[in-house]
């Protein structure tokens, strides 16, 4: 293509997002995109933009060095390694990005004013853990089709069926009644017995004598969109609902190609076409999931070889075990009987030595497993109980929980928790169909963003690490290794999966072909 051409492309590209170049900064891309195809051209520059904006800037002027960096950053991007195929992602490895309301984007923390996180955090990580939750959730609200502003020119009946959302503030700033709002908020219980709706304007009394339920477990700490009327200081609510869920498509249509997810990739992988292309070659992969391993258990351990022999023929690209690890949770020999459980287990997958070649072994611990504290995310298990057996199985990964998977261009959350029992215990209001608790604790937590959509003194969580919970955008598998009954649901794009566990009273593992 023509370098004048070439040149007026990246001149255009970068003034459009406020950018100017430096002559010897347009000089040097315009040499290095002359090769570049037209049609792959525009795409090119809006990856360069998104690499050059990741960059801390001090000022809208661009120098040499920066667009260097940038078009190093594409060129790596370009050339997925074997390394992108498959990924373990721990908890405290999850990159952190913040929504700018001003910019309408989000942007990694490096660009930002906020402190790097630590596990001791102060006041501040507190505020904010809460404001990020909501200012996600307002985001994605303000874009759905129901709160966007109609048209202008458009039919007024287009207008009629479009709602606006109200903040606290604007209802305790009126003196008169107001009728049919809605706002977005958090619910609290500040004082026994008393809800309020909470935003970063304010708080407002609730009245939920009359108000209806939609679908979902309604939880202290749940951000909701509340309908009704206010008067006398009081929010008199009609209905709760959840804020609107939306599939990763659509987020990554308004973001780009942001790696939220996590991993060695620069960008999502999800916008990969080798990537995709190794995935729809090697379509038989599977993970196989199993949880509460009471290694400690002879039956376990005799089910255990069931299994392997069962996939011994073809073996699955990956095993997750998740916690508990032992049957006895506590006691001073709980770590040595650990140890030696799993040194048992290891001599079983020798035992088997296609499994062992062939297939990768995760380990996500479970609440009760040895560790610092039920705080959440929880680290993995300390190297001197895993050692022996890392050593005689070297595909093997202890990791955090929770803990993201990528393969290929697939993103899985593995997450053990006993979490829908924990929230039934503290709904608002229970829901009536409670035959169909699975389907309204998927739709709460893809609701929500978040895999612990509850108070912190239910589901403590280090305040500066909030981040690694959330589920923004939608993976393609959640799997919640739930102690409850086992289900298989999908919603908004994604596949929500709890296996059965693997205790004495039952053994069947759950497959999962990426697909």
């Amino acid at each position: 293509m023509a370098s004048s051409k070439v040149k007026n492309k990246i001149s255009t590209g970068f003034k459009m997002r406020g950018l100017i170049l430096r002559p010897e900064a347009s000089k040097f891309l315009v040499e290095a995109l002359e090769s570049v195809s037209e049609l792959e051209l525009d795409d090119v520059i809006e990856r360069l933009l998104d690499a050059v904006e990741k960059q801390p800037l001090s000022s809208n002027m661009i120098e040499l060095p920066m667009v260097e960096i940038a078009v190093q950053e594409c060129s790596q991007s370009c050339d997925e390694t074997i390394d992108h195929v498959f990924n373990i992602i721990g908890a405290f490895d999850v990159p952190r990005y913040i929504y700018s309301s001003e910019r309408k984007k989000f942007v990694p923390l490096a660009m930002t004013s906020h402190p790097a996180p630590s596990l001791c955090g102060s006041a501040r990580d507190k505020a904010e853990l809460f404001r990020e939750r909501y200012t996600i959730l307002q985001q994605r609200t303000h874009r759905h089709e129901l709160f966007t502003p109609p048209v202008i020119g458009s039919a007024p009946e287009e207008g009629r069926n479009k709602f606006q959302l109200k903040t606290v503030d604007a209802l305790l700033g009126s003196t008169a009644k107001l009728g049919d709002v809605i706002v977005l908020g958090m619910v609290t219980q500040l004082k026994e017995g008393k809800f309020y709706l909470e935003d970063p304007s304010g708080t407002v009394q609730l009245n939920l004598s009359k108000a209806q339920f939609h679908s979902g477990l309604y939880t202290e700490a749940c951000f909701v969109l509340a309908e009704g009327w206010y008067e006398d200081t009081v929010f008199h609510v009609n209905a709760f609902g959840f804020p609107p869920t939306e599939p990763s498509s659509t987020t990554r249509a308004y973001y780009g190609d942001i790696n939220f997810f996590g991993g060695p990739s620069s960008t999502s992988v999800k916008s990969s076409a080798k990537l995709k292309h190794l995935e729809e070659e090697n379509e038989d992969a599977m993970f196989v999931f199993v949880s509460d391993v009471w290694l400690d258990s002879v039956e376990v351990m005799e089910k255990i070889h069931t299994m392997f022999s069962g996939y011994s023929a073809m073996p699955p690209t990956c095993f997750i075990f998740c916690g508990n690890f032992s049957s006895a949770p506590y006691g001073r020999n709980q770590i040595k009987s650990l140890k030696e459980s799993l040194k048992a287990l290891a001599d079983v997958i020798c035992e088997y030595p296609n499994i062992h070649k062939s297939s990768r072994f995760v380990f996500v611990p479970g609440p009760e497993d040895p560790g610092p504290s039920t705080i959440l995310p929880r680290p993995p298990l300390a190297e001197h109980i895993t050692e022996e057996f890392r050593q005689k199985v070297p595909f093997s990964v202890f990791t955090t929980n929770p803990c993201r998977i990528q393969y290929c261009t697939q993103e899985i959350v593995v997450f053990r928790e006993d979490l829908v029992n924990k929230m039934c215990r503290n709904c608002v209001r229970f829901p009536s169909s409670n035959l169909d608790i699975p389907n309204h604790f998927v739709k709460t937590v893809l609701s929500q963003g978040h895999l612990t959509p509850l108070p912190l003194y239910v589901s403590p969580v280090y305040w500066a690490y909030d981040y690694s919970l959330r589920i923004y955008p939608v993976p393609d598998v959640i799997v919640f290794a739930d102690k409850c009954d086992p289900f298989n649901i999908a919603n908004t794009d994604c596949m929500c999966i709890n296996p059965v566990t693997y205790s004495e009273d039952s053994y069947i593992p759950q497959g999962f072909t990426v697909a």
